[in-house]
C-alpha cells in the first residue's frame, strides 16, 4: 500500500507539474501575431452526413477576417441533406467549392480519402483542415497564419475547446484530452525534435502545402485511425517544425453528442494514441488508475491520502479554469477516469479484435499503421 501511495504521488506530482506549465504558457492560437503577408490559404472541409452543423461550420470559415482563401468541401457521401447545403452555400459565396467525393478505394478510412481529395484540389500556400462540426472566431485562420509564418512552421495544430452538453460528453471528453495539457508541455512539440513528442489535432491542422506533399499527405496514413497524430509525426520525422497549441476561445468543437457516439468515437483511436503499442499503453492506464483513482480509496484507510486527492482536484480545477473544462470533471473525476480507463482497455481490445463501425463504415483497426 505505501508503495503505491508513493507511485500515486509521483505520478501526481508530474503531472500536476504538467499541467501548471500549459496553463502558464502553453500557446494559444488566439496569442497568434497578425501575419507579416497574406498567402493563398485554403480551407479544407470532409463532411459526411453533417447537415445540422455543415451551415455553421461554413458561416463561420466566410466571415474569417483573413480574406484570401478559398472554402472546399467534400461530401463524402452523405445520406442526409449535407450535399444540398454545401450547393446553396456554394451559390452564396464563389469561394465555397463543392466537390462530390469519390467512392472509398481499399485501404482507406473515409476521412482521410475524403482529405486527400481536397488536398489535391487546393490551390493555397497553406492548407487548414477542419471538420465539419467546427466552428471558428473570426480570426481563427489570420492568428494560425501568423504562427506559421512567425516560427516557420511546417504544421501548426490547435486542440478546439470542447463544448460538452450530455454527462457522457461532460465525463470522458475532458478526461481524453488531460492526455494534451497533463501529459505534454506543448512548448517541446516545437522545442524538441523526437516525433514521440509530436502531436496534432485534425479538427484544426494547418499545414504549409510544400511540407504536406514532401511528407505524401494523407496518402502515406490512409488507413491510420489516428491520422493527426500519425501526420505530426512524419512531418517532425522529416527535419520540419511543428507546433501544438490550445484553440482555447479560436475554434470550438463538439465531437459527439451522446453516450453511443462518444464511446464508438474514443473507441476507435483511443489506443491509437500510444501508437499501438500494448506495454506503454498498459503502463499508462495502470498509472492512471494508481495516480488517478486509488487516492480516493485510501481515503478511508490514511490521512495522508488527502494529500494525493487535494492534488487530484487541483489538477482538474487549473483544467476547468484555464481550458474551460466542466467544473462536473472536478468533482466526478474518479468516475470519468475509471470510464476513460474502460474506454482504454476497450480500445485495445477492438483492435485485436480487428474491426470498428464508424459512420456507417468499418474501419480496419488492425491496419491502422503509419505507410502500411
Amino acid at each position: 500500500m505505501i508503495i503505491l501511495f508513493y507511485i500515486a504521488l509521483g505520478f501526481l506530482l508530474i503531472v500536476m507539474l504538467i499541467t501548471l506549465v500549459n496553463a502558464t504558457s502553453a500557446p494559444l492560437l488566439k496569442n497568434g501575431p497578425a501575419p507579416v503577408s497574406t498567402p493563398f490559404v485554403s480551407l479544407l472541409v470532409p463532411a459526411r452526413n453533417e447537415e445540422k452543423v455543415i451551415n455553421r461550420c461554413l458561416t463561420a470559415l466566410q466571415n474569417q477576417d483573413y480574406l484570401n482563401i478559398e472554402i472546399l468541401v467534400l461530401d463524402d457521401d452523405s445520406a442526409d441533406g449535407t450535399a444540398e447545403i454545401i450547393r446553396q452555400k456554394n451559390r452564396e459565396d464563389e469561394r465555397i467549392k463543392f466537390y462530390s467525393g469519390k467512392p472509398l478505394p481499399p485501404g482507406w478510412t473515409g476521412k482521410n480519402w475524403a482529405c486527400r481529395q481536397l488536398a489535391r484540389q487546393a490551390k493555397g500556400e497553406f492548407l487548414i483542415f477542419t471538420d465539419a462540426d467546427n466552428w471558428h472566431h473570426p480570426n481563427a485562420v489570420s492568428a494560425t497564419v501568423g504562427w506559421m509564418q512567425k516560427l516557420d512552421l511546417a504544421l501548426f495544430s490547435a486542440f478546439p475547446q470542447q463544448i460538452t452538453k450530455t454527462l457522457a460528453e461532460k465525463l470522458i471528453v475532458p478526461s481524453i484530452y488531460m492526455s494534451v495539457y497533463c501529459y505534454l508541455p506543448l512548448w517541446l512539440t516545437y522545442y524538441l525534435p523526437f516525433p514521440s513528442l509530436a502531436a496534432a489535432n485534425g479538427q484544426w491542422m494547418a499545414f504549409r502545402k510544400t511540407a504536406y506533399d514532401d511528407i505524401g499527405g494523407h496518402k502515406v496514413v490512409r488507413n491510420h485511425a489516428v491520422e493527426d497524430t500519425a501526420l505530426s509525426r512524419l512531418v517532425k520525422k522529416s527535419g520540419f517544425q511543428i507546433l501544438t497549441a490550445s484553440g482555447k476561445n479560436r475554434v470550438f468543437g463538439r465531437m459527439y453528442s451522446n453516450w453511443q457516439e462518444v464511446w464508438e468515437g474514443f473507441s476507435k483511436n483511443a489506443f491509437g494514441l500510444m501508437e499501438f503499442k500494448t506495454v506503454p499503453f498498459v503502463i499508462l492506464l495502470a498509472l492512471m488508475t494508481v495516480g488517478f483513482v486509488y487516492p480516493y480509496f485510501l481515503l478511508f484507510h490514511s490521512v495522508y491520502a488527502l494529500i494525493a486527492v487535494a492534488i487530484n482536484i487541483l489538477i482538474r480545477l487549473v483544467l476547468a479554469l484555464k481550458f474551460r473544462d466542466p467544473f462536473l470533471t472536478v468533482i466526478l473525476h474518479p468516475l470519468a477516469i475509471l470510464l476513460t480507463i474502460t474506454l482504454g482497455i476497450y480500445s485495445m481490445y477492438r483492435y485485436f479484435k480487428g474491426d470498428i463501425r464508424w459512420k456507417d463504415r468499418t474501419i480496419s483497426l488492425r491496419q491502422t499503421r503509419c505507410g502500411d
